[in-house]
């Protein structure tokens, strides 16, 4: 672990208070000069609060901000930035039709009297790529990269003004495993130049296998600070909690019952080939591999997202070929989108809206009149069942944590007593007591008859809930695994991998 004999920068009892809610409440926390210093905490912690008043999008109301041994004012966030200290977020805030170069150094361009040399900035950042082992052009559009390549710029950003503190928010939420490792070595390399890292993640992969300390986080609480060779999972998830949390994946006794989906040979030219797979009453199936194999467009066609060309699709022991996802929907089939924002929820509708809105018509008279109390009805015994946390259902989904969220999405599935439900990237975003709850919810849901099939990139997840797992690799499945007991990471990567790779 990096030594210092002065921290780099300091945050002493900082409070901050909104209308009704003390977002923090006397936390502190410390950062070494050339150190990644984990900060963790279930959604709703604190954790964005307290990096916007870093950055200096929210002031303080109370504490105080040392840097080099000084108080300071991060009056707003260009005072942060010319002292070094940039963010870098889960979604880039790029400009897509622009090139690599000038999203690079917009705001701070190479200037000759009134022009901008674009020329100079090429080359600046062509040397900032090759820092980071970057292997696209400065002159490619932004738009037309990878999540990955995006994030690259982020950091090429802020190496470009100089930073010296960066702060990445949960950078590998969106990026396979090969990605992640990839962003990891970027890190590893800026700390050893010194440069100190605060890294936000709810993956204990990105903890365990980047930081040097971790910092807990609780109900806007500081509870503590420990070397990451000091704690483990379990005592991270305790720390976090509050509790201990006995299973973190629950113990299940599955005893699936008769086949109620099966898909053969389906093929959508230039996604996904020849895929076929099936599910049982009771039973959670695993679709697994890297991003890009095609998991979420053979789903789509399943659901009537999109279409297939060939193949055949059967629920419970009817072919059906879905118009669109309410035909799905009507015939027991609920999907959850891994972007629960963008296509699982109405953010500025209430809990309530958004829960009762796939059986809107059971909850109107006549079919002519919404029925408020119906709504509510339904809408309350799953916001109870699904533990959401909101003052009542009336709560905009739009302000509730990600875990939260994702739980007003399979609200809407459970409404529609959905008999097969297709998650995908269920815990995507998602703190750790919510992914247990989560876990729990499943393996609940299965107990009582309903089949599951889960699309997830993360292993420990597929290999813990998962009774059964395909893997597919570019748009094929590649692989049945039908004793997960036994099974390794390294035995699902290999049938993951493009063929001609492991050829």
């Amino acid at each position: 672990m990096p030594q210092a004999s002065q921290p780099l920068l300091e945050m002493r009892n900082i409070t901050k208070i909104f209308p009704g809610v003390r977002a923090l409440d006397g936390v502190s926390f410390d950062l070494r000069p050339g150190e990644i210093h984990a900060i963790v905490g279930e959604n709703g912690a604190g954790k964005s609060t307290f990096i916007k008043v870093l950055t200096g999008v929210h002031q303080p109301d109370g504490g105080e901000i040392i840097l080099d041994g000084r108080p300071i004012v991060m009056s707003n966030p260009n005072v942060a930035i010319h002292h070094g200290i940039a963010a870098i977020y889960q979604h880039a805030a790029s400009y897509p039709d622009l090139s690599v170069a000038e999203n690079i150094f917009i705001g701070h361009e190479f200037k000759t009297g009134p022009f901008v040399s674009w020329i100079k900035a090429r080359r600046a950042a062509q040397k900032l790529l090759d820092e980071i082992g970057a292997n696209f052009s400065p002159n490619a559009s932004v738009g037309s990269l990878s999540v990955a390549q995006q994030q690259m710029i982020e950091i090429a950003k802020a190496l470009s003004q100089n930073a010296r503190i960066l702060i990445m928010d949960e950078p590998t939420a969106a990026l396979s495993k090969k990605e992640s490792e990839e962003l990891y070595s970027i890190a590893r390399g800026l700390r050893d130049k010194g440069v100190a890292i605060i890294l936000i993640s709810h993956r204990f992969e990105d903890i365990f296998g980047l930081a040097d300390r971790c910092t807990v986080f609780r109900d806007a609480h500081y509870i503590g600070t420990w070397g990451i060779d000091e704690v483990n999972e379990s005592l991270l998830v305790h720390h976090m909690v509050g509790h201990a949390i006995e299973h973190y994946y629950p113990e299940r006794d599955p005893h699936p019952g008769e086949e109620i989906l099966k898909v053969e040979h389906l093929s959508r030219t230039g996604y996904f080939k020849d895929v076929s797979f099936t599910l049982r009453a009771g039973e959670i199936v695993g679709l697994t591999g890297l991003v890009g194999a095609g998991r979420t467009e053979v789903v789509e066609a399943v659901c009537g997202v999109t279409r297939f060309d060939s193949g055949t699709v059967t629920v419970e022991g009817k072919p059906q070929h879905f118009r669109d996802p309410r035909d799905s929907m009507d015939n027991g089939i609920g999907l959850l989108p891994e972007d629960r924002q963008k296509q699982g929820l109405l953010l500025p509708w209430s809990i309530n809206r958004n829960i009762t809105l796939p059986i809107i018509d059971k909850c109107s008279k006549a079919k002519l009149f919404l029925s408020g109390k119906s709504e509510r009805s339904i809408s309350n015994k799953e916001k109870d069942q699904l533990a959401i946390k909101a003052p009542d259902v009336e709560t905009a989904a739009g302000t509730l944590s990600g875990g939260n969220q994702q739980k007003v999405v399979i609200g809407k599935q459970l409404a529609a007593s959905s008999r097969i439900i297709i998650l995908d990237e269920p815990t995507k975003g998602v703190d750790i007591g919510s992914k247990a709850a989560i876990y729990e919810l499943m393996a609940e849901l299965a107990s009582q008859g309903v089949g599951i099939l889960m699309i997830s990139s993360e292993m420990p997840e597929v290999m813990n809930m998962s009774d059964r797992i395909y893997v597919m690799s570019e748009g094929r499945v590649t692989k049945e695994f039908t004793n997960v007991k036994d099974l390794t990471q390294q035995q699902i990567l290999e049938a993951a991998m493009p063929q001609e790779r492991t050829a």
